[in-house]
């Protein structure tokens, strides 16, 4: 195993493993989608959240070692098809379904083989340092506790169907196992981990963002039910849903991004990269990821009632639950990149936070009009507070894209200079 360098960035093995975030946040969309109900949705949230801490995981792996080096594709190919398994079994994950694997234990196991996994190969790396070694060994407990708390969770439905407090024990298992893991894994890391090299680390998380961003994509295209012809009003909320997902885009890729890496590579201290590590990516890129994957599920419905004749033209009216869904995901999205500016770069960024505040304020009004109207709303709000935010930089915009710029063109004159000495 070759160790990571300051310099390194994505590889593009751990874009392959990316591929299979892109099925499952489209599993985590089918699974509340199959049912519409706020318990429904919390377990979106949830199994979400395990995702984003088993690619944590991955992340973390990639930024100490170099993950296309020496044994370590294997491993990478072990957890993938773990992985897979794992995203596979996320409608059966709190629910076993009939005719086929129990769906709480795949769930489970594939979850403990992915941490196994990453733990293993930390472990490795630390095998000449006895007290590292120590502590990896303690921290290998902690997703033997959560698998443990997620089989017995798989269990509460089978065993206790007819209580009414089965589900909200259930949750509450789950909980439990999400705090065990975060809280418990942050508290051990932070005493050994470092941050080797913070342009992998950020374009690392900022791919993600780009693939759920993505996934509100497929949903506009996976929306309308299949055979159904190319009516107006999908046309219209299609092309509403890309504006929207421009401007979260826009949000995040045109300026703020470079910025927050700019912000990493300036921490010199290492407790002090390692705060913005965790406090930046690992915690407030997790809501960002969250917010998208809302708006893709309301996207998803509303695309596939507007293709239906039966639905009014406008469509049906949006309602508390999508509003929530649909307002609710921008507005979460919008401010976890004030949080993100606020922690980095101690910078409020009034144009977003007060766009969080409107869509807070106007979402009780959206939810009784027609869907078409309520998203047009939330597209012309969004698309508002992302332009008053490129406007209002103050010449703090060009500064940070001129650095950026600088940088990828010294970056390609170095590596011109190595290929014509070696190549």
């Amino acid at each position: 195993m070759r160790p990571g360098a300051p310099g390194s960035r994505t590889t593009r093995l751990e874009l392959f493993y990316d591929l299979v975030f892109v099925f499952a946040f489209i599993n985590v969309t089918t699974l509340t989608a199959t049912l519409l109900t706020p318990a429904n949705l919390y377990r979106c949230l949830l199994v979400l959240a395990l995702l984003w801490w088993s690619w944590t995981g991955f992340a973390r792996l990639g930024n100490a070692v170099r993950a296309d080096q020496g044994l370590l594709p294997l491993v990478g190919f072990l957890t993938v098809g773990a992985t897979f398994l794992l995203v596979l079994s996320v409608p059966g994950a709190f629910v076993d379904r009939p005719g086929g694997l129990n769906g709480p234990l795949v769930f489970a196991g594939c979850f403990f083989v992915i941490r196994m996994a990453q733990l293993a190969v930390f472990a490795w790396v630390d095998r000449s340092d006895p007290a590292r070694r120590q502590r990896l060994l303690l921290r290998a407990v902690l997703p033997t506790v959560a698998t443990a708390l997620l089989v017995v969770a798989g269990t509460v439905p089978q065993r206790l169907a007819d209580r009414p407090f089965a589900v909200p024990l259930q949750l509450t298992l789950w909980t439990v196992a999400l705090l065990v893991e975060y809280v418990g894994g942050v508290t051990l890391a932070r005493r050994w981990w470092v941050v080797v090299s913070a342009g992998h680390w950020a374009e690392r998380h900022a791919l993600m963002v780009l693939v759920a961003l993505g996934e509100s994509i497929i949903a506009l295209g996976l929306g309308p039910k299949t055979g159904l012809p190319l009516a107006r009003p999908v046309a219209v909320a299609a092309l509403l849903g890309v504006l929207v997902v421009a401007m979260l885009w826009w949000a995040y890729f045109d300026t703020l991004a470079y910025a927050l890496e700019q912000a990493l590579h300036r921490a010199r201290d290492p407790a002090a990269r390692l705060r913005l590590a965790r406090d930046v990516y690992t915690f407030l890129h997790l809501p960002l990821i969250a917010g998208v994957i809302l708006f893709a599920l309301g996207l998803k419905d509303l695309l596939a009632e507007s293709a239906s004749p039966e639905t009014p033209y406008w469509g049906e009216p949006l309602g508390g639950f999508w509003v929530t869904v649909f307002y609710g995901g921008v507005g979460l999205y919008l401010l976890s990149l004030v949080g993100c500016a606020l922690v980095a770069l101690r910078a409020v960024h009034w144009p977003l936070l007060i766009t969080v505040v409107v869509l807070a304020a106007v979402a009780p009004f959206a939810a009784p009009i027609p869907e078409l109207a309520a998203l047009g709303l939330l597209a012309v709000l969004t698309t508002i507070g992302v332009v008053a935010e490129t406007f209002s930089e103050d010449g703090r915009r060009r500064q940070v894209r001129q650095l950026a710029l600088e940088e990828q063109l010294a970056a390609e004159a170095d590596q011109s200079h190595w290929r014509q000495g070696h190549l």
